[in-house]
């Protein structure tokens, strides 16, 4: 007969093992039973969904609405500064407090739908103030962004190897993008004139991204920086 911790030899009539300590067990001895959990035929009660919260947090953005609607209506007679409140409250609204209504929000649904309803409030802003740098700057911007983040949130989600190599591309990408960002302004605000700002985080993200991938290729390394790191 062997300690099932240490592996020491024992002797038949040991109770614990004189190493380690454990009680010794003895596979033709009749094990007794433990008292169960739970009463027989009774079972702990699963509690219910409750949406109370959810509840309470949309009355509390749908009362500042109609407070602020009717102020600006009484003063002005139109809506004017009280429609970017409301767009705001109704933003936050759908990214946040929405997907808490589902037992099991998928983030590949509602990732894009807080993106589009962003394009949707720059929109207003753009049409209340005359502006004219929603197509030419906002809309590709709020566009590439929710992209590469739909697509890494859809990546994660459902592929579950290769992690660091989704997050290297997605930092690598994200690095590119610096370039055509930069682009948008100086079209939009700075009539062409290019001042080089995004080669930084160009090449910054560029790098950090391929460590990851580098990592993800070379396992010694990995298992280093997970030693070194607790990762």
């Amino acid at each position: 007969m062997y300690c099932i911790n240490c592996g020491v030899k024992l002797a038949d009539t040991e109770k614990t093992c004189p190493l380690c300590s454990t009680r010794v067990f003895h596979p033709d001895l009749i094990q007794g039973e433990g008292e169960p959990l739970y009463p027989q035929n009774s079972y702990p009660k699963t509690k219910k969904a409750t949406y109370l919260p959810q509840i309470l947090v949309t009355f509390a953005t749908v009362l500042p609405i109609f407070i602020v609607f009717l102020c600006d209506w009484q003063i002005n007679r139109s809506v004017t500064w009280s429609g970017y409140v409301i767009g705001a409250l109704i933003l936050s609204y759908v990214s946040i407090v929405l997907p808490s209504w589902f037992k099991k929000p998928n983030p590949v649904i509602f990732v894009p739908i807080g993106f589009a309803m962003l394009a949707v409030y720059l929109l207003y802003i753009n049409y209340k103030t005359g502006g004219h740098w929603f197509l030419s700057f906002a809309l590709p911007l709020v566009a590439g962004i929710g992209i590469l983040i739909t697509t890494l949130v859809t990546l994660v989600r459902y592929i579950k190897k290769g992690r660091l190599y989704i997050y290297g591309g997605f930092l690598i990408s994200l690095g590119a993008f610096m370039l055509l960002i930069e682009f948008l302004v100086n079209y939009t605000f700075m009539q062409g004139r290019f001042i080089g700002w995004s080669l930084y985080p160009l090449v910054s993200l560029v790098m950090l991204g391929g460590l990851l991938i580098f990592l993800a290729i070379y396992r010694p390394a990995k298992e280093i920086m997970e030693r070194k790191f607790f990762i």
